[in-house]
């Protein structure tokens, strides 16, 4: 095929998603129970005119199809209205989330990664062996256990039992902390919150590659390689291992597009003040134009990183360009 029409029907397919997400993105969150306008008001009965009030300021008050104009209007401005909740402007509100979710949620992923592929090239070249066997089952179980459980776990052995790591947060609360001692900090508080995000995605890269690994192995080049008098080192990171990466190269980009939209459960538990937390803060309040913004987001991460995986696989897989 050739190399510009592919990008092209590539890019052409991401921006409909794109505009699929945002539409979608608007109906959604005005499905949910409840009234924005009472939720922005002090608890106990309030008149009606002042819940008509608040109706009227964030244009609540308008048909459905008037706010969908507006939602688009704004958001292609790189507006998205200010926050219920907050009173004051999302993007404001966003941007200053984006960083620790960024922090967290990337080191757990470049740390999934490495551990996860690793383990499972090693365990499909020797399968069935006591490694296989081993990391095998412990990946299946980390890949089925609940996140919130599992970080309940941690804080209870290792904040409430050794105290070793604080129980949440990104540092300590009135610390003035520079320099090294600031890094420090931010690494004990980073620790449980990064590492039990990433134990799942550790289960999951084991047995992807793993499997992959396995039938790669099979495939005529392979005993082809090794026909040729290849070393068993050269015939799996020469020959299995880049073609055995090809499955695997969607589902890492796929994760890594997550990063924006940070790990809700994650981030809840260890009170981490990433876009996770605030997701669910969002949801609890209704802020409507908030969860809009991180959900249009998170959206448009893994639509993007989905997008350099298939431009990726052009180059990786030469059956894409027949």
């Amino acid at each position: 095929m050739d190399r510009r029409r592919y990008f092209a029907r590539k890019i052409a397919n991401a921006l409909l998603t794109v505009v699929l997400v945002a539409s979608f993105n608007f109906i959604l969150f005005r499905i949910l129970p409840g009234d924005p306008a009472r939720l922005l008001l002090p608890k106990g009965k309030q008149p009606p005119e002042a819940v008509e009030k608040q109706r009227k300021a964030f244009n609540l008050d308008k048909p459905l199809w008037q706010q969908f104009i507006y939602y688009w209007g704004d958001t292609l401005g790189g507006e998205f209205g200010m926050s219920f909740s907050e009173k004051r402007p999302v993007s404001e509100v966003v941007v200053e989330r984006i960083w620790p979710t960024v922090v967290l949620v990337g080191v757990g992923t470049i740390f999934a990664t490495i551990i996860g592929m690793i383990s499972g090239v090693f365990a499909g070249w020797r399968r069935n062996g006591t490694f296989d066997v081993v990391t095998t089952n412990l990946g299946m179980v980390f890949y089925s256990m609940p996140t919130f459980w599992f970080g309940l776990l941690m804080i209870m052995l290792f904040s409430t039992e050794l105290r070793w790591f604080p129980t949440g947060r990104m540092e300590e609360p009135g610390a003035d902390l520079q320099g090294w001692a600031q890094l420090m900090s931010l690494a004990k508080h980073l620790f449980l919150p990064a590492f039990t995000f990433a134990i799942a995605y550790v289960g999951e890269y084991h047995l992807i590659m793993r499997s992959s690994i396995t039938g790669v192995m099979n495939e005529d080049f392979t005993l082809t390689a090794r026909a040729k008098g290849l070393s068993d080192t050269q015939v799996l990171w020469k020959h299995v291992v880049p073609n055995a990466m090809l499955p695997t190269v969607t589902i890492v980009m796929m994760n890594i597009g997550f990063v924006m939209s940070g790990a809700i459960l994650s981030e809840t538990v260890f009170n981490w003040p990433g876009l996770g937390l605030l997701s669910y803060e969002a949801m609890q309040k209704r802020d409507y134009p908030v969860m809009q913004a991180v959900f249009l987001l998170a959206s448009v991460a893994v639509i993007l990183a989905n997008l350099i995986a298939d431009i990726m696989y052009y180059y990786l897989d030469p059956r894409v360009k027949s």
